[in-house]
């Protein structure tokens, strides 16, 4: 299935659900940082000191799909087999970044946190401070799986590791390709066939495109009522401009940044934006954009999506179909719609949106954990990493949902497939609670080789094989179409640097967004005095400044 990094993503109500869990606080003020021995218990786990569990006071994010944790299938596994009881506080997904703020502020913060949220300016911040403890060595000596991840994918430990050379917390990693590339924009290719049109390549192509939609009739109910292009604020990178920038200059929707020779620089000032800007602006004056792209939400367009009669939606902006089309069984519009690749521009370019990132960090051991409960921690983590919990996380325990995947079956990748689901699954994630799962809670490392282990679905266009679906168009249309460099979605900086950057970015972020939107709709003109007012803007926003603390945090990074 995830993540950018930030995803906040609107995702299809039968393959992608909403994590969290959240839990308590307590334990002791011991802070050692190494320690051992242990014993067998009666099914051979290994233990830590052969007696009872070792109590692990957690903070999780709950989610609400969750009947009850205490008594969840996957909780009771893990506890039997890493011998710890778990001793919950469940802060529901909703509250649980505000719950953390609180109490970390007062101290009375638990010895672990599973669902941490932690940026990296508060791991170094809480690490400096000692309320974090490193986990260096603990890992040395009791990650296995976190150290074969480390092998497995350098760029990991790099992107954890604070510039002190300490990790202090462990992400949830989760390698959704179709959400690395997750900008993307859908077609009506059945319009397409009818008007004898063939995908667009460039932008001079989507514009001939669009007005072919327009004015054609492809809906064939004889009214001008097809709207070519349409998009909604505030979902999965559902801003129709974005995907078109791209064309022009690389435009992420998220720090706007470019990078050249290891040097950071703002895509939003150049003169190829301001081009950019005046195709959209032609597209937009036109009438070929929907002037409600840039005002209704989601839930706006999804009405118009599956409303009951023709369709209208030519093409659509967003991460995935099921932003705005029903995937039910017996709606059938979002078939008619497929990806475009990148378009190109005039002048050659043709980038997509990259968003790989491991986001913040979850797990975290507190300065109020006992050696025993660091240790116990730590080997909970090392689990969690594991391909065991990647998949009982998610879909259960082997044999209610999922199977080992039956001799000749094959993966989307045209592997031998590894695992199977069951159709009980597509029930189970249909319905409002389970108590089977984890629903993605707490961490997990699910890499692209767990996710595209699973043997293929038949048929791409239903809801159950709505996820090769995504693969497959991503695979196809996106995939490595980003530039060679990009800059990180999350580094490390200093706690001042972080401080000041958390003051400047909303202010310049929310300066591109805005002036973006009037170019496009014409309550400012492109004209050499409206844009030179407009770059000369970023010097009251302190842009130097900025580009040149993410250029400091870059360099150490690189070394």
């Amino acid at each position: 299935m995830e993540k950018r990094r930030k995803i906040g993503m609107a995702v299809s109500l039968a393959l992608i659900i909403a994590l969290l869990l959240s839990a308590c606080s307590g334990g002791n003020n011991n802070t050692g940082n190494s320690g051992g021995g242990g014993a067998a218990n009666a099914e051979g786990e290994q233990t830590l000191d052969g007696k009872g569990p070792v109590t692990l006071d957690v903070f999780l994010s709950l989610s609400p799909r969750i009947e009850d944790i205490k008594t969840n299938a996957v909780t009771k596994y893990i506890e039997n087999k890493l011998n710890i009881k778990f001793k919950f506080d469940a802060a529901p997904s909703a509250s649980a970044g505000d719950k953390k703020k609180l109490i970390m502020a007062s101290g009375d913060y638990p010895s672990v946190f599973l669902s941490g949220d932690f940026t990296q300016s508060e791991q170094i911040d809480y690490g400096q401070q000692g309320v974090l403890l490193p986990l260096n060595d603990l890992i040395d000596q009791y990650g296995s799986e976190i150290k074969k991840a480390f092998d497995d994918d350098p760029d990991l430990k790099t992107a954890i590791t604070a510039p002190d050379g300490n990790i202090y917390a462990l992400p949830h990693v989760n390698d959704c390709f179709h959400c690395w590339y997750s900008q993307k924009a859908w077609i009506n290719k059945a319009w397409l066939d009818k008007l004898g049109l063939p995908m667009p390549k460039t932008t001079d192509d989507f514009y001939n495109v669009l007005k072919a939609f327009k004015t054609g009739d492809p809906n064939g109910n004889g009214k001008a009522d097809e709207i070519p292009y349409s998009g909604a604020i505030g979902t999965w990178h559902g801003v129709p401009s974005n995907f078109l920038m791209n064309a022009f200059i690389y435009d992420n929707d998220e720090d706007f940044f470019n990078m050249k020779d290891g040097k950071v620089d703002l895509s939003a000032n150049k003169p190829e934006w301001r081009q950019g800007l005046e195709y959209v602006n032609k597209l937009y004056s036109e009438g070929l954009i929907d002037k409600e792209s840039f005002t209704q939400n989601g839930d706006a367009l999804s009405q118009v999506a599956n409303q009951v009669g023709d369709n209208v939606l030519g093409v659509i902006a967003g991460g995935i179909p099921s932003l705005y089309f029903s995937l039910a069984a017996d709606q059938t519009r979002h078939k008619d719609y497929v990806s475009i690749p990148p378009l190109t521009g005039p002048n050659g370019i043709a980038y997509t949106a990259y968003y790989k990132s491991y986001g913040n960090g979850q797990f975290a051991i507190t300065n109020k954990a006992s050696k025993e409960q660091q240790i116990a921690a730590i080997k909970m983590a090392d689990y969690m990493w594991s391909e065991d919990h990647a998949i009982t996380n998610e879909y259960g325990l082997e044999g209610k949902y999922w199977e080992k995947a039956p001799s000749g079956t094959v993966d989307v990748r045209g592997r031998p497939a590894k695992y199977n689901l069951k159709p009980e699954y597509f029930d189970m994630v249909s319905s409002t609670t389970n108590n089977d799962t984890w629903d993605q809670m707490g961490i997990t490392r699910r890499t692209r080789d767990i996710r595209e282990s699973w043997v293929a679905p038949k048929d791409p266009m239903t809801q159950e094989g709505y996820e090769y679906r995504l693969f497959l168009e991503t695979q196809k249309n996106y995939e490595n179409k980003q530039p060679k460099e990009t800059f990180p979605l999350g580094i490390f900086m200093e706690t001042a640097d972080a401080k000041e950057v958390n003051q400047l970015k909303p202010q310049i972020n929310d300066y591109i967004r805005s002036n973006m939107a009037q170019f496009i709709t014409g309550s400012k003109k492109l004209t050499d005095n409206e844009w030179n007012a407009y770059v000369k803007g970023f010097d009251g926003l302190k842009l130097k400044r900025y580009l040149e603390i993410y250029q400091n945090a870059y360099d150490k990074m690189a070394k």
